[in-house]
């Protein structure tokens, strides 16, 4: 059984740090392409970032220099350091696997968590 859990999110003062988890079972992360997702209200579920089975990691625009996608294979992972938040950060965040391009940035995607809050605010 697929199952994804996203840890790490919660209220931080822009400017902030924070670093979200995504504990899988029922596969391994080197088996799949890897996403991070988001979905602000009023938005429908967004990409973020992508790490390929070879490691290699991809960006939307507006996370480009300030968000971090990893990968720990032997503990079955991955994760996200968001640095420099913004308001504009504040969404549900997602790990997920097995999606597609809708009309990008918007996804759909078969397998994903129940996602784990981030607030951006002063």
């Amino acid at each position: 059984q697929v199952q994804l859990v996203e840890s790490g999110g919660g209220w931080v003062q822009p400017g902030g740090s924070l670093r979200l988890s995504c504990t899988v079972s029922g596969f391994t992360v080197n088996s799949k392409w890897m996403y991070w997702l988001r979905q602000a209200p009023g938005k429908g579920l967004e990409f973020v970032s992508i790490i390929k089975l070879d490691g290699t990691t991809e960006y939307v625009e507006f996370v480009k220099g300030r968000f971090t996608a990893s990968k720990d294979n032997a503990k079955n992972t991955m994760s996200l350091q968001m640095n420099s938040l913004k308001p504009d950060d504040t969404a549900l965040y997602y790990c997920a696997r097995d999606c597609r391009v809708m009309t990008f940035p918007n996804m759909t995607c078969e397998h994903k968590g129940q996602g784990t809050q981030v607030t951006v605010s002063s």
